[in-house]
């Protein structure tokens, strides 16, 4: 019998010695667990890193388990609400930047994750275009924001 997302990531948790309680959150985008544990800051990892791939691993389980399963997301202590709200402004920033100056703005390279919040944040403004670039080097992409021609 396949198990529940909460199921999988408290497992997960247990084996690696992690005391934590994990609570599953409904959200417009699908299902969020909720992970608190004195040990926020191992779970994160630098710039959220851990975080994130745990959440991958997570997600590959369930996949295997069904390839039907939605994907989930993964929050520790507030972490990735916090850190998605900090992109949202800085992506506004940017856009208030493009509006003034007329010039493109490239914000810093980032994630396929992080990437998707910014696209979101300013797909509603028909005054700016968004796209993100190949950088050299690294496996992240930056993001382009440029006014929308016409």
């Amino acid at each position: 019998m396949s198990e529940t997302p909460k199921e999988v990531l408290e497992k997960i948790l247990s084996a690696l010695g992690f005391t934590a309680t994990v609570e599953e959150k409904q959200t417009e985008n699908g299902l969020l667990l909720d992970v608190q544990s004195e040990d926020a800051g191992r779970l994160i990892g630098r710039q959220g890193q851990t975080l994130s791939e745990l959440q991958y691993l997570v997600n590959r389980i369930l996949y295997k388990q069904s390839s039907g399963t939605p994907k989930i997301v993964i929050d520790v202590a507030g972490y990735r609400a916090q850190a998605r709200e900090a992109l949202i402004k800085k992506a506004k920033e940017a856009a208030e930047k493009v509006h003034k100056w007329g010039d493109v703005v490239e914000l810093e390279p980032m994630n396929a994750f992080d990437r998707r919040i910014v696209h979101n944040a300013l797909k509603d403004d028909p005054t700016i275009e968004t796209y993100s670039v190949e950088v050299d080097g690294t496996s992240k992409k930056a993001i382009l924001l440029r006014p929308r021609r016409k």
